[in-house]
């Protein structure tokens, strides 16, 4: 997997290197991350176990906390294991595994973040045919398009790192193994390379916030239509959702559809979206949800 690569390892420079505020870091991520594991897991055991939830909102919300505790894993064991360690060092080839796993989750998030909003608007926008349009069949065939269009997406990121020469420094100014930090350390011009990067990853975040912003602009000229209670208990089921797009996509847009500029927030914003909204998403749509909270009641009552 070693390709044009005399580095076997990089050394990560984390957050911090104070070692008073790395144990701080310690106690915090690792409460966080139990909690974002225990969140979404209930969720996921939930819908799985709960027979009054089996509509095609809950089954995108499913997969959304599948992909939140796996994105979540793929940079927090790391970043929490690395505040108590001395040396905080990750082969090539881990550091290639970490890279494709934390795109290939995070464009599923997105992707089923959009087909999220679709659903919504199909219920409010086309209530009469809502059960047509979105069987059992077709919202299985949309998630293994979003599993197909992420694996792609992660296999030309990694593509695009493994034809990086590494030939001499090798501390990454980061927490994990991303793109960006990666191209600071590659003994070449990568301007194309960056190109390349911010076209697929820039493009993806971009074109599918716009199709999320024009799926809520037509459900939201649709309600003048309806009743004022109608209004009322379509913007409820759609609040969460605009809460989680507007708090995962804009710190992604920030970090992923600019030119190679770094910053010293990069690492704080990468904390918000890895570790924090996979957390928040969760306890949005639960504590919003009547559904799911009855559902949880009576599933968790009935188990004990």
């Amino acid at each position: 997997m070693e390709l044009n690569s005399s580095v076997t390892e990089f050394i990560l420079f984390g957050l911090t290197q104070n070692v008073l505020k790395e144990k701080f870091m310690f106690v915090v991520f690792l409460f966080l991350y139990l909690a974002t594991l225990l969140a979404n897991l209930l969720i996921v055991m939930t819908i799985r176990y709960s027979q009054m939830l089996g509509g095609p909102m809950y089954f995108f919300l499913f997969y959304l906390s599948f992909a939140d505790a796996c994105y979540s894993t793929t940079t927090a064991p790391r970043l929490i294991i690395d505040a108590v360690s001395k040396k905080k060092v990750i082969s090539y080839n881990e550091c290639m595994t970490q890279t494709f796993a934390a795109h290939f989750f995070g464009c599923m998030e997105i992707f089923v973040l959009v087909l999220m909003s679709f659903d919504r608007y199909v219920a409010i926008c086309k209530p009469l045919r809502y059960t047509t349009i979105m069987s059992q069949r077709v919202c299985g065939a949309l998630l293994k398009l979003s599993w197909v269009g992420s694996c792609i997406h992660s296999l030309v990121q990694v593509f695009l790192v493994l034809k990086l020469p590494f030939c001499g420094p090798n501390v990454i100014d980061h927490y994990f193994c991303d793109i960006q930090p990666l191209l600071k350390l590659a003994c070449m011009d990568t301007y194309i390379i960056n190109l390349l990067i911010v076209f697929n990853s820039g493009a993806i975040c971009m074109v599918s916030f716009i199709i999320l912003v024009i799926s809520y602009i037509l459900i939201l000229h649709s309600l003048s239509n309806k009743s004022a209670e109608g209004r009322k208990k379509a913007l409820s089921t759609c609040t969460s959702h605009i809460i989680v797009v507007i708090l995962f996509f804009v710190p992604c847009i920030f970090t992923y559809a600019r030119p190679p500029i770094t910053f010293p927030v990069d690492k704080m914003v990468a904390v918000f979206y890895t570790i924090g909204t996979p957390l928040l998403n969760p306890l949005i749509y639960s504590l919003r949800s009547t559904d799911i909270k009855n559902a949880m009641r009576k599933l968790w009552c009935n188990k004990l």
